[in-house]
Order: C-alpha cells, then structure tokens, then sequence
C-alpha cells in the first residue's frame, strides 16, 4: 500500500490493486446553517467543488472515497442542499466513480445517489483497507486493517514561548484498542489495527487534535492509543507524536 497526501485538498491517496482518492467532510450546504445561527455568508459550494474537481484531476485516480459529511444539515435537507446537491454529483460523476460512506450530517443524502454509490454507515474493506465516516462503531470486518475516517476535523496548533504559531489541517495516525471497540483480536503475528483520522477538506472545519484526544467524541477516538498517536500535515510533513503539540500554559 502506498499513500500520497496531498496539502491542497486536503486529500489522501491511497494506491493497492486501485489508486483511491480520500476525502473527508465537505460539509456541502454549511452556510445555510451558519446563517441560521445568524452567521451571513455567501454559498462557497462552487469553489469548494472547483478544488474538488482540480483535487481529482491532478490525483489521476480510479475511484474518489467520500467520507461522509458530504453535506451539512441535521436532521433534514435544506433549500441550499436541495438546490446544489444534485448538480454537485452530476459534476463528480463526469469525472470519476465514487462511494461514499455516511455520516452523521448526511441525513437524506440517499435520495441524490443512485445504485452503488452508497457504502455501510459502519464501512467496509476496499482494497485492504478500511474506511468510514467516523461516527460509529466499525464493522468487524475492519479489523486487523489501517481504518481511514472523517468526522472529528483534527487541526494541529503548535505553539512557541510567543503563542500559536501554527494551525493547520493535519491526520492522527494511531493504534486502536480493538478489545474495547469490540473488534477480534489480532492473532499471534498478526497486524495490530491503526486509525487514520483525516483533516476536513471543507476550509472552515477545523477541531484541536489536543481537544480529540482529551475529550473524544466518538468510538474510534475513545478508543486510539493516545501514547503512541502521531500527528502528520496535511502535505505529509511528519510532525511527530501527540506530545510535540502539548504547551504549557502556566508561564
């Protein structure tokens, strides 16, 4: 397996038998909800599709893995999502074949897809690896792989003696307790199951790893080993482990 990060998206390839663009969290209608909470902008679908499609352009691969939060509104569809929506997968669909994995805004998403494009809420195996949204507990059959999800936004801050001096949309990559999420042991010399936490490719979504990893918010994240988490960029840039972004803010 060969992975390829790429900083622009932010996106993930992933290349076995098939070369697999991942994406996470485009959030697909956010600003009609922002605006229901008196927060006025205007719609950036177009632009968010634009750096979609150039995303899949440059990649070159053979099929796009979305991993949920395709769209935004919960618990129903909004006049923004219904307007958009349709034109946005017509426009994916011109390009590449995709799957994708629901999440827990995607809500009514099934009505815009047709036959095989929708995957399990608990995710599936493709080409060795496992993927899901990130929202709930994984199928059985994801363990003993590395499990790529969406969901939880991370962002790493790195601070120096001034302040922060960096945010940016970064990955988890960590070992799971697979006891406590209820998947099979791996056997004697068996591959021991990791989790890739993927940064949001929409722009404005963005959650502190530090806050993830003191108060997860999911059965992946309860359950990684937070000592042996690695924090990478968006680009790849290898940052180190979870300790590097910890400051202390006594001083």
């Amino acid at each position: 397996m060969k992975l390829e990060f790429i900083g622009e998206g932010p996106a993930l390839v992933i290349e076995g038998r098939e070369r697999l663009l991942v994406v996470a969290d485009l959030h697909f209608g956010i600003e009609a909800d922002l605006a229901a909470h008196g927060l006025h902008f205007k719609s950036h679908s177009t632009e968010r599709l634009a750096r979609l499609l150039a995303t899949i352009d440059a990649a070159g691969p053979d099929r796009l893995i979305l991993l949920g939060d395709f769209k935004h509104s919960i618990p129903s569809l909004t006049r923004q999502e219904f307007a958009e929506l349709p034109a946005i997968l017509d426009a994916i669909r011109s390009r590449i074949p995709f799957s994708v994995f629901p999440g827990n805004h995607d809500i009514g998403i099934e009505r815009f897809l047709r036959d095989g494009e929708l995957e399990p809420k608990d995710g599936a195996v493709i080409d060795g690896t496992g993927y899901l949204h990130g929202h709930m507990y994984p199928a059985p059959a994801l363990a003993g792989h590395l499990i790529v999800c969406g969901h939880h936004h991370p962002m790493a801050c790195l601070h120096d003696d001034v302040g922060c001096s960096l945010q940016a949309p970064a990955y988890i990559r960590a070992e799971i307790d697979t006891a406590a999420l209820g998947l099979p042991e791996p056997e004697e010399g068996g591959y021991t199951s990791r989790v890739l936490f993927m940064p949001a490719f929409n722009e404005i979504a963005g959650y502190d790893i530090l806050k993830i990893a003191r108060d997860p918010f999911s059965p992946l994240s309860r359950c990684m080993r937070t000592g042996d988490a690695e924090i990478i960029l968006a680009d790849g840039t290898y940052i180190g482990p979870l300790s590097v972004l910890e400051h202390d803010d006594s001083g």
